[in-house]
Formats: C-alpha cells, sequence, structure tokens
C-alpha cells in the first residue's frame, strides 16, 4: 500500500502539513536500523525517499530552493517504527461486540486508532485480523493521517476457534465479518483465500490455536487440519503472499510453520524444539508483550472475563522467555503491540518490555529491520539511501536514556513530511543553518 502523506483535508491535531518540499535532517545523530554506532550526520530526503545519509561536514545532494531543513541536534533519529501486529477494528475486548458493530462505525474508530499510532511513531502497520478495501484506499488516498497500511482482511478461524466470538451457552448470531470469519473445510478455505487475495490484501491470517479473549477454545488446542492450513498457505504462497498465524504452543507453532506458515504471532509458550523448527522453515516470530502486561493490569476494570484473565496469566511469563529462544535458535523476532479498545494507550509500553529481555539495541532493530524483514519489505524500516524517508526524532538517545522510546515526546516524519512535531522544534528553512 502507498504511504501515507499529506492531504487536502483537515489535519489532526498536533499535525503539520509541510507540503511536498525536500527535506533535510540536520546535526543529527542516526541509528540506521541495524548498526549499534549511531553516525552524526544528516539525512537527505527527495519525493519522499532517503537519497542520502551524509556524515558531519559533507554537504551531501544539492537542496532545492524550497527544502525544509530540521534541526536534530541533541537528538537520536531512527527509522520510522513498525507494529506488525495491530487491530484497527480492535476497539473492545468483546469479540461479538465487535462483529455485531457496523463497519461504517468501525472504520471511523479505526481512523482515530491509526492518527494516534502514528503520532506515537508508527509509520507503518500491519493490521492482522481486519481493515478491508475500503479502509486502505481511504488511507492510499490520504484522507486522514495514518501509517503505511498492510492488512490481512478478516482472519480465518474453525468453527469454535480463537476467531469464534460464539460463546458455548447461547443462541446468538455475530452479524458481520470485521474483525474474524468462522470458515471451515479444505475448498471454503481455498475461496475465502483467494477473494482476500482479490481485494488486495498484504498477507492472510490464520487462527491457528487457542486465545485469550476468545470464549471457547483451549489455548494450547491446535486449531484446523494440517490439510487445512497447507491449502490456505499454498493459495497465499502461489500469489506471492504468506501466512500469519495466530499460535501460542509449540503443538500448534510446528503444526503452523510444517505446513505453510510464514509469520507466528505471539508464539509465547514456544520451547526451543518449536524454534529450531521455526529456524530450518524460515519462519518468524510477532511477539507481542504490551497486550498481556496490559491485560493483566486492567483487563478486570474493563470487563475482561474471568476466563480469559487465567487464559493471560498463563502465557504472560512466558512471552518474554519466548523471545530469548526464538534469538537463540536464529529466528528473526519482531515487534508488535496486539492491543485492543482502550489499551492502545499501552503502544509504546510494549517496546519498553521487549527492552527488558532483548536490549535496546535489538529491540530497535525488531521494530525497524526486523519487521521489514517480517513484511518483505526491503524499502521499510531503515535509514539509507532509497528506503522510504519515514523517520522519528526521539527526545534524546535511547542507547544512554531507553526511555526515550516510550515517552510522548518526538517528532515524526512520514515519506519526508513531518506529520507530528511533538519535540515543538522549530522547523527552519535552510537559510536559516549553515550548509
Amino acid at each position: 500500500m502507498p504511504a501515507a502523506g499529506p492531504s487536502d483535508t483537515p489535519s489532526a491535531p498536533g499535525t503539520r502539513t509541510l507540503g511536498p518540499a525536500d527535506l533535510v535532517v540536520a546535526n543529527a545523530r542516526i541509528f540506521d536500523g541495524t548498526a549499534r554506532d549511531l553516525m552524526e550526520g544528516a539525512v537527505h530526503v527527495r519525493d519522499g525517499r532517503v537519497v542520502a545519509v551524509t556524515a558531519d561536514g559533507d554537504d551531501g545532494p544539492g537542496r532545492a530552493t524550497d527544502t525544509v531543513v530540521l534541526d536534530a541536534r541533541e537528538r537520536v533519529v531512527v527509522p520510522g517504527l513498525v507494529d506488525a501486529h495491530f487491530h484497527a477494528y480492535g476497539v473492545g475486548l468483546d469479540l461479538l461486540e465487535i462483529e455485531s458493530t457496523p463497519p461504517s462505525y468501525l472504520a471511523i474508530r479505526a481512523a482515530d486508532r491509526l492518527g494516534r499510532a502514528l503520532h506515537r511513531g508508527f509509520t507503518t502497520v500491519r493490521d492482522v485480523a481486519g481493515g478491508d478495501a475500503g479502509l486502505a484506499r481511504a488511507v492510499a488516498e490520504h484522507r486522514f493521517p495514518s501509517p503505511t497500511y498492510l492488512h490481512t482482511g478478516p482472519a480465518l478461524s474453525q468453527t469454535g476457534g480463537h476467531g469464534d466470538p460464539h460463546p458455548g451457552d447461547r443462541a446468538v448470531t455475530a452479524g458481520c465479518c470485521n474483525m474474524t470469519e468462522v470458515v471451515d473445510g479444505v475448498e471454503p478455505l481455498r475461496r475465502a483465500v483467494r477473494e482476500r487475495l482479490r481485494s488486495g490484501v498484504h498477507a492472510i491470517k490464520i487462527m491457528t490455536s487457542g486465545g485469550v479473549v476468545s470464549p471457547t477454545d483451549p489455548i494450547r488446542m491446535p486449531q484446523y487440519s494440517a490439510a487445512e492450513v497447507a491449502a490456505v498457505a499454498d493459495e497465499a504462497t502461489r500469489r506471492g503472499s504468506y501466512v500469519a498465524a495466530h499460535a501460542y504452543s509449540p503443538e500448534a507453532i510446528v503444526h503452523s510453520v510444517r505446513n505453510g506458515v510464514r509469520s507466528i504471532e505471539h508464539g509465547n509458550l514456544l520451547d526451543a524444539d518449536a524454534a529450531r523448527v521455526m529456524a530450518e522453515h524460515d519462519a518468524v516470530l510477532v511477539p507481542t508483550l504490551a497486550t498481556y502486561d496490559a491485560l493483566d493490569r486492567r483487563g478486570a476494570d474493563l470487563g475482561l472475563a474471568p476466563v480469559s484473565q487465567a487464559k493471560n496469566r498463563e502465557v504472560l511469563a512466558a512471552g518474554q522467555r519466548a523471545i530469548e529462544l526464538a534469538t537463540d535458535a536464529g529466528v528473526v523476532v519482531g515487534f508488535g503491540t496486539d492491543l485492543m479498545g482502550d489499551l492502545e494507550d499501552e503502544q509504546l509500553q510494549g517496546l519498553r518490555l521487549q527492552v527488558e529481555v532483548q536490549g535496546v539495541l535489538d529491540t530497535l532493530r525488531a521494530a525497524t529491520t526486523g519487521n521489514a524483514t517480517v513484511l518483505c519489505r526491503d524499502d521499510l524500516g531503515r535509514i539509507a539511501s532509497g528506503a522510504v524517508a519515514d523517520l522519528v526524532v526521539l527526545d534524546g538517545d535511547p542507547f544512554t536514556e531507553p526511555a526515550v522510546l516510550w515517552n510522548a515526546r518526538r517528532t515524526v516524519v512520514q515519506a519526508g513530511t513531518v506529520v507530528h512535531d511533538g519535540l515543538s522544534r522549530e522547523v527552519r528553512q535552510s537559510a536559516d543553518l549553515p550548509t
């Protein structure tokens, strides 16, 4: 999907639309998405792409007369962050209520959630259970501030699986397929995947184990048969896409990966043997530590059912260990949040939780270049010539002050345009700074 950018529609509060002028981020200390050592210099942007990264004293490419210069003195510039497990339509914790809500209402709420994610520095999100062609089109047309939006459409769930919102003791019917669709059988699944791919999804999402907020499924039980998972993977890979699977237990992870799934979501109960299978199949892991921590602290007050609170406690303690096991096995680790409803304000806290297990460097890599690998997008998550000019100017150095990663003060650049100036720093024309 094209990156979001300026439009002729009113900007959200705090958004600054500067127009199409070239941009230079000067006097910066630059984390390029990979290297530990910060480079002191400038990032040069033209037409929404990085054209050069120059060291101090190197003028770099010539500037247009209307070049905008952003002074990043005493700040560290990092690539735009990527949340690879986001839910635009996840406006609450009750799946049945979400599936019974008109899509028009959810789309309006989704626009608000996407705009707030952008202001936190997440310039790309992958929506793995929700979204549709209409929301994606509105983002592409810059109808509202939003990260680059990659979606899967409704996730696929078996009857009684994690995405089935129906309670076991009541005869109720969900009216829509907003975040999930219950589809059983190889041929119906093939049709469902083809329909999603026809509509332009980024990837396919399936549920292959139980989950925390779903009412009727044990969390460890593998879901969908091998033939069903393989059929979904076959359809996706033949179209150049891939499958992401909600999977917690080692049994569900191995079941998924051996039948063609590429991206394991959550993976909290991963063990060393399952991690080795993931590595053998070039699978990736997208942990979502933020949601378990937030649910543990706030879930009861937000109406999370007791059965879901118990399941959350089961996976909470294991999530950080799963990252260690995956890393030891050589599995690419990304970053996601999976936050629903009012918990969305915990998005940056996911970075804090991942720093606790990976440290600052590997967490930054996970949320930038690691997630670029997850998304199969080598033009995202890095500051290098040819990359999309998504940048975050942090209020300090995260390697000496890790908290700057999760405090709210930052300036966000998306495709070469300053879209949020949370540092309240003046954006100056080139004449105001030395060349």
